[in-house]
């Protein structure tokens, strides 16, 4: 395998995904029959289509749609380029596997954002190709239509690896292996490094009560855990997947009891569940209690400093010379307390907006980017999130991904609009929740 990018040993990186990049094949949608219901219709079509790669046909009305540039890594990364115009594009990081199929127009769509993408080149392969499929509730099909290269801790150049947060959509096993594995070469390299920050996105695909232990299992070595509302909903047994039986829509009293029953079980520590809730928003829980990161200044134990019990010939001074300040007073360290979190935060394009999301791929991946990336720059849980929903409008506005552009005095633009300017109506709207 060739590697026809490489990143700068000296480029900081405030952010890195081993999610995947995937050439979608096709987009559906249909409009009123519910998703499980229409399991053998996706079936049957998902096998026509899959056969003529570039003679895809949907149902009527909607267009056929070729080479889309997708995938959870591919996605989570734009969502943290949203908020990193050049020069600091160059912090954003994502790994692109080309295949002998890479189609050149996506070449030059990547190459546009100016990331410190690696591009990595195997004309024996074919790239990752994926098809999806929605129903009217934004349930998702999924099916690769090629064999996917997985990425692991292997694929991180040294300037990837230590980067200041990670992105992993992965099974509960894996995470805690992509989680230690990291850490350990980190610590080869430079013992004394800070921990990065690492959010956890859940494969749908094992979100199962079988796999619930696996996922408390899991929790103590991330940051953030993030599956969406039916996803929780699926570890903890739930038929109903958070929706209200009787309208069909997502239930917040379901999410919030969700939350509610993992988070009991679990130690009082400050990692937070981040759940993705569509037109609803997203729900922030967290346990909070002492924090998990430890002071960064820590004394060295005194040589002969005595162990065991008290005896009459120990020197007390000596003792308690460890204990003491300058000043001749006990010295504590102050313990970090987070006080915990339990908030809704309303999407950008909530339910009085439907008509201005055009295609929800992606969505939640992009959410997860601007979080992530806000994480990394210092800003609290609940202005990530903020950071994250608006991330998350522009990756759901189009099929595909946004429009990269400029406007008339050279500021960067996507679809026309100013990140910025989005995020600050956005804040303006929610700041009361926000405090």
């Amino acid at each position: 395998m060739e590697e026809e990018d490489e990143v700068s040993p000296s480029q900081e990186i405030d952010f890195c995904t081993l999610g995947m990049l995937i050439i979608a094949a096709s987009h559906l949608f249909i409009s009123s029959t519910p998703l499980m219901n229409c399991a053998t219709v996706l079936h049957e079509q998902t096998t026509a289509l899959l056969s003529y790669a570039y003679e895809i046909h949907y149902l009527p009305p909607n267009p056929p749609v070729f080479d889309i540039l997708g995938g959870s890594g591919t996605y989570s990364a734009l969502g943290a380029r949203l908020f990193s115009p050049p020069p600091l594009s160059q912090t954003i990081s994502w790994i692109v596997d080309k295949g002998s199929d890479f189609p050149g127009s996506i070449t030059a769509q990547i190459e546009s954002w100016k990331t410190s993408c690696l591009i990595r080149s195997d004309p024996s392969r074919l790239t990752t190709r994926g098809w999806n499929g929605y129903d009217s509730n934004q349930h998702r099909a999924f099916k690769y239509t090629t064999p996917k290269l997985r990425l692991d801790e292997h694929a991180l150049t040294s300037s990837l690896l230590f980067s200041k947060s990670f992105h992993l959509n992965c099974s509960p096993t894996r995470c805690i292996d992509l989680v230690t594995s990291i850490l350990r070469r980190r610590k080869i390299v430079n013992p004394g490094c800070p921990k990065p920050l690492f959010i956890w996105e859940p494969v749908p695909d094992l979100c199962t009560p079988s796999e619930l232990l696996n996922c408390t299992n899991a929790l103590p070595y991330v940051d953030i855990c993030s599956p969406n509302h039916s996803e929780l909903a699926a570890f903890l047994g739930d038929p109903d997947l958070s929706l209200d039986p009787l309208t069909g829509s997502i239930s917040t009293q379901s999410v919030e009891r969700a939350c509610e029953q993992l988070l009991s079980s679990m130690p009082l520590q400050s990692y937070a569940l981040v759940v993705r809730c569509g037109v609803k928003g997203v729900y922030l829980a967290k346990n909070g209690g002492r924090s998990r990161r430890p002071s960064m200044i820590k004394k060295k134990r005194p040589a002969n400093r005595p162990r065991g019990g008290l005896t009459l010939d120990m020197d007390m001074e000596a003792l308690f010379a460890g204990l003491l300040g300058n000043d001749g007073e006990l010295e504590r360290e102050v313990v970090p307390i987070d006080p915990g979190v339990e908030m809704w935060l309303p999407a950008v394009f909530g339910e009085e907006d439907a008509e201005k999301v055009v295609d929800p791929t992606g969505g939640g991946n992009g959410f997860l980017g601007g979080l992530s990336v806000a994480l990394a720059r210092g800003k609290g849980l609940e202005e990530a999130a903020a950071w994250g929903n608006v991330a998350a409008s522009f990756a759901i506005e189009q099929v595909g991904m946004p429009r990269l552009g400029k406007d008339e005095i050279g500021r960067e633009t996507w679809n026309g609009v100013q990140v910025e300017e989005r995020l600050d109506e956005y804040v303006q709207k929610v700041k009361e929740r926000l405090g």
